[in-house]
């Protein structure tokens, strides 16, 4: 008997089951499901979860100062009292560990107006009031910058025309915006000296179009979060004072 036609058909059929098929998407579904109050909760699951929560809302409503005023990021046209407040509390916090670091001292503050996130509420100031401010894990980082760097970062504030927070800068704009006055330190700006300034790292990494703090000598990097400095601050005040002054203004 002859058996290779038979083996050749074998074979054929073999080949044939091993394809692969192929499939291809043709139709997706789905439905929008609300969370609200109406979801029963899980005893089980929340009897676990009820430690952990009470330990974080604990923790979050510590009070840690005082406000005698509600401050807002839009109470001001080129400087706020939040702003101020968020600036002077970075330098103060950031500067003994950046001198203890690197033997220099910061120059100046330089954050985002859009980085304030919230209001402070007039009553007190806890722990939470520093999350919702600052909900953002951004950190503290020191950029030395040229005189010529602080000049296009003054040419930057002039253009934008916000309120973004600065401490240690004073500039003034004529009612064209064009800038009248720097000063860091109470000083003129000099185009060779190194100026330290503190910022964050979502802005040094070209945040906000702020391009020029590429343009540096050296990056130091603090491992301190803008939030933790700010809770720092808060400890180390009874009662918060933030004003609006004369660092950012325009004269009519």
């Amino acid at each position: 008997m002859n058996l290779r036609p038979l083996l050749f058909l074998l074979a054929i059929m073999s080949l044939a089951s091993c394809k692969q098929e192929t499939f291809s998407l043709t139709k997706i579904e789905g439905k929008q499901i609300p969370i609200t109050d109406s979801i029963a909760i899980d005893k089980g699951i929340d009897s676990i979860i009820k430690p952990f929560r009470e330990s974080v809302n604990k923790d979050m409503n510590a009070i840690l100062s005082y406000a005698p005023e509600t401050y807002s990021k839009n109470d001001g046209d080129l400087n706020t009292a939040i702003g101020n407040l968020m600036a002077d509390a970075v330098l103060t916090q950031s500067d003994p560990i950046f001198n203890k670091r690197t033997g220099h001292n910061i120059d100046m503050v330089l954050l985002n107006h859009g980085g304030i996130r919230s209001i402070i509420s007039k009553g007190n100031v806890t722990t939470r009031t520093a999350f919702q401010i600052m909900p953002f894990e951004n950190s503290i980082v020191v950029v030395a910058l040229k005189g010529q760097q602080i000049d296009s970062l003054t040419d930057y504030l002039s253009k934008s025309k916000r309120p973004h927070p600065i401490s240690g800068l004073q500039l003034t704009l004529d009612k064209n915006y064009a800038i009248t006055e720097a000063l860091l330190n109470n000083e003129p700006i000099q185009k060779d000296k190194t100026y330290y300034v503190a910022t964050n790292d979502y802005l040094y990494n070209g945040g906000d179009r702020m391009r020029f703090f590429k343009t540096n000598d050296s990056l130091y990097v603090l491992d301190y979060k803008i939030r933790n400095a700010m809770i720092d601050y808060f400890k180390s005040v009874d009662t918060i004072k933030p004003v609006i002054d004369n660092r950012f203004i325009q004269t009519k």
